[in-house]
């Protein structure tokens, strides 16, 4: 069975400008694009309520002629035997992959005119919340949205342990407290836009910027985190341009300019930067070396070195001039150094 027959068949009672009215309104021939009111009252040299009438006209007569139409509810009751199998909801392209071995040529469109002509089920347009999908009813709508509202604020109490990879063990454990099947559950979250996968295949809230970094900031923290180590500011541009947070390039720049006003990254050398929570420290070479003097007790100079180096990248020569600073640092006997108390 092929779509083009069906549409055949259920046309065959309407005049032809009230066929060439629904098909240019839902779009059902060439880019699929559906016209509006305005633009077909141009066409036509009416106006708008005299084309509105027309296709008010047409859809009655397609209302009657629907239910005497086999392939129309052969096509209606195989969707909503699918979506009552999926837990009353299903994404727009799934519920037409559906349909491929039963109709040929099935569209978003013609279902839209189906479903305008006999309510058999209903379609959620995208917002900023979910994908385009189809659901049941009313019932059936409140269980997706439901889900979704109680997963994520589950989540957010979790947020730390989620972004450590633990998305699928808390899934599982939210799943089987809602007693809910969970095929079922991805379905529901899969049409969701409150869930999401970043780049690097961690999956979380779209809302934490871990996941969906939006801003130039919070794509630098991503790339150094997930980097692990100190990076110069103009190859964390290049990282974040082969990651592809977006079509827009990051600037070098611009990269060191947010690097410097925020308090999440340490310089650690000339233009290399850390991320403070791996253990970075803020401050001058002298700053540095009498705070690891003053917490770990006297050193060598070797060791002194050696513990700087894990935070910061200096050479050996700019610590030990700044050893010699004896308003600050002790050389004692042995040839440690000690942090000079105030």
């Amino acid at each position: 069975m092929t779509i083009q027959k069906v549409l055949n068949s259920l046309f065959s009672d309407l005049t032809p400008r009230q066929r060439e009215v629904i098909v240019a309104r839902f779009g059902l021939e060439g880019r699929g694009e559906a016209q509006t009111l305005a633009a077909l009252g141009n066409r036509y040299g009416v106006t708008r309520e005299r084309v509105r009438q027309i296709e008010a006209g047409a859809l009655g007569v397609l209302r009657k002629k629907a239910k005497n139409t086999p392939a129309v509810g052969d096509i209606l009751g195989a969707s909503q035997k699918f979506l009552r199998s999926a837990g009353g909801a299903a994404e727009e392209g799934e519920l037409l992959s559906h349909h491929k071995p039963l109709v040929e040529g099935l569209t978003a469109n013609h279902l839209a005119l189906f479903l305008e002509m006999t309510k058999a089920f209903y379609p959620y347009p995208a917002d900023e919340s979910f994908i385009s999908f189809y659901y049941l009813d009313k019932e059936s709508l409140k269980r997706v949205s439901d889900f979704v509202g109680q997963f994520v604020k589950s989540a957010r109490a979790k947020k730390k342990e989620i972004l450590a990879g633990g998305f699928p063990a808390h899934l599982a454990s939210f799943i089987k407290q809602k007693r809910v099947d969970p095929k079922i559950a991805d379905r529901y979250l899969s049409i969701s836009k409150k869930i999401r996968k970043n780049p690097y295949g961690d999956v979380g809230l779209a809302e934490w910027p871990e996941i969906d970094p939006r801003t130039i900031r919070d794509r630098i923290y991503l790339v150094l985190k997930k980097n692990g180590k100190p990076v110069h500011f103009e190859d964390i541009a290049g990282l974040i341009n082969e990651t592809k947070f977006s079509g827009r390039k990051a600037l070098a720049p611009t990269v060191h300019n947010e690097l410097i006003k925020d308090a999440r990254f340490v310089l650690v050398g000339r233009g290399i930067y850390g991320l403070a929570e791996q253990g970075y420290e803020p401050g001058t070479a002298r700053e540095v070396i009498h705070g690891i003097l003053k917490r770990q007790g006297p050193m060598s100079f070797e060791n002194v070195v050696l513990a700087v180096q894990k935070d910061r990248f200096f050479k050996p020569n700019t610590i030990l001039a700044n050893l010699q600073n004896k308003d600050f640092f002790d050389r004692m006997e042995g040839g440690t150094y000690r942090a000079r108390v105030s």
